[in-house]
């Protein structure tokens, strides 16, 4: 008996055949894109862009199309309608970053996922579009950039002095973000929605370095894509790049800006340093001169170069403190902006 109740006890419990109820499958919401077109004047090509952007992307819900016409005084709004494209309409010429900061407000009031901004003059493919997302699309990255110098057989035909100007401003920016990019001045980009909600942009002449700065600064993950694009336009001439020493003069008031406002140490702490450096270099050869000498003259010009540079080191200094403690400042009030931002998105959600 002992042994029948021991086998009858390590016997497995029987298995319940009737069929469990599965939980409902969640269904996958599909990303929603909106591709942005900053337009001025570009009555000439805006509708062949347009009618060139595919509407149906696999992995995508839906395909929005935005022309931010930014002062045009041609028919560029009313074509761009006529295709069937939403318009936002500056009234004046503000720049074509204000236009993309236009068209990122608005890519963040519709709540879309990915945004992709193109030229509207025909030097970019938008059939080239499920390339430039698919990172995205993968949670690769948050922002990608297609570009036209990483691999060199798609280098495009283009003046010497633009080459030249790419190469030099990629250059810089890869030396100020601390990662290489081989082209940082190209318009066909894509936003993740984090990228959206943390880029602030300030420039309204361009936006195309001040974007790898700001989101390089804010730790997010940038990519470049290799994409043919052509190389000078087919109708009319450049807006941003026309005037190369314009250009390179605005650009630059932009980039400093950018740099003031997120990094102010590694510019007022180098200058001041060096200056240090000048004055203890001249205030020591004065010195020299007193013990060697046993005079002054005709050196005493540089005791008096010596310490102008010791207070001009001095001022500068303090002033990098100050600036230092406003860029802490704008540093909270972009994150007290990104966290409003998403507030305000989940209670439109829910």
């Amino acid at each position: 008996m002992l042994e029948q109740s021991i086998r009858d006890n390590t016997r497995p419990a029987p298995v319940d055949t009737v069929a469990q109820p599965r939980a409902a499958a969640v269904p996958v919401r599909l990303p929603r894109l909106l591709v942005m077109l900053p337009a001025l004047n570009e009555a000439a090509t805006v509708q062949s862009v347009i009618g060139s952007i595919p509407r149906s992307i696999e992995g995508v819900a839906s395909v929005e199309i935005l022309v931010i016409d930014d002062g045009s005084t041609d028919d560029t709004a009313a074509l761009a309608r006529a295709v069937g494209a939403s318009v936002i309409s500056h009234g004046i010429n503000l720049g074509v970053g204000a236009a993309l900061q236009s068209g990122l407000d608005e890519a963040l009031r519709r709540r879309v996922d990915i945004a992709v901004n193109i030229d509207s003059d025909g030097q970019f493919d938008p059939g080239q579009i499920p390339t430039l997302i698919r990172p995205i699309l993968a949670r690769e990255t948050d922002f990608v950039s297609a570009s036209r110098f990483l691999h060199a057989a798609l280098i495009p035909e283009m003046p010497l002095t633009k080459k030249l100007g790419n190469r030099g401003m990629s250059w810089l920016i890869s030396t100020l973000a601390g990662r290489r990019f081989a082209d940082v001045s190209c318009g066909f980009r894509a936003y993740s929605r984090e990228a959206m909600l943390q880029l602030v942009l300030t420039g309204k002449f361009t936006y195309t370095q001040e974007t790898f700065l700001v989101l390089a600064q804010k730790g997010l993950r940038l990519y470049e894509i290799p994409l043919a694009v052509r190389g000078v336009r087919e109708h009319g001439t450049s807006r941003v790049a026309s005037n190369l020493f314009r250009y390179a003069f605005r650009t630059s008031g932009i980039i400093w800006s950018c740099l003031r406002d997120y990094r102010p140490g590694s510019i007022f702490n180098t200058v001041s340093f060096v200056l240090l450096l000048s004055s203890l270099g001249i205030g020591g050869f004065f010195i020299w001169h007193r013990i060697t000498a046993g005079v002054f003259t005709p050196h005493i010009w540089a005791g008096f170069v010596s310490a102008f540079f010791f207070g001009l080191a001095l001022m500068i200094f303090a002033l990098g403190q100050i600036a230092l403690m406003v860029a802490r400042l704008r540093m909270v009030q972009d994150k007290q902006l990104y966290l409003m931002r998403r507030h305000l998105q989940r209670n439109e959600d829910s």
